[in-house]
């Protein structure tokens, strides 16, 4: 129903979460490369345990080829600097959620696309940098879903 999209992702454990995440909420996972991995490291096969082959998972080698796949309506940018809360919209089918690399987020370029429909934000204390990358996209995807009534993908 949904598709979560990473840029560039570097940490194999996160990865490995959202293909765990992809696969109990049937949602499409899509990454960007360059990956900070191989799919042969332990540390994303142990964090996505025996979900690998559940899981829907594309790989782009990048931004233009993933879009072009995708053919998105809406593109969800999350970024800390978001200019609203990601409680505060109503997701669609086929949206797309957006998150880039561990170390330093979406590059600004990714941000100001103007395919991005918003810039949205997951609520933190202040002084705080950012969430983990799996734990945002499981808040942002949960919160989508849950607007669905946690329908199920046809």
């Amino acid at each position: 129903m949904f598709r979560v999209l990473f840029y560039t992702p570097e940490i194999p454990g996160n990865t490995g979460n959202a293909i765990r995440l992809a696969a109990v909420t049937g949602t499409e996972l899509h990454l960007i490369e360059p990956l900070g991995f191989d799919f042969e490291d332990s540390k994303l096969r142990r964090a996505g345990l025996d979900y690998h082959d559940l899981a829907v998972l594309h790989v782009h080698p990048d931004l233009e080829s993933a879009l072009a796949a995708l053919a998105p309506e809406r593109i969800f940018a999350f970024t800390a600097e978001g200019e609203q809360a990601h409680t505060e919209i109503a997701y669609q089918p086929g949206d797309v959620l957006l998150f880039g690399p561990e170390s330093v987020g979406l590059p600004a370029e990714v941000k100001a696309d103007p395919r991005v429909t918003a810039r949205l934000r997951i609520p933190m204390l202040p002084g705080r940098r950012s969430l983990n990358l799996a734990n945002s996209a499981s808040i942002a995807l949960y919160e989508a879903w849950r607007q669905h009534d946690f329908r199920t993908p046809e």
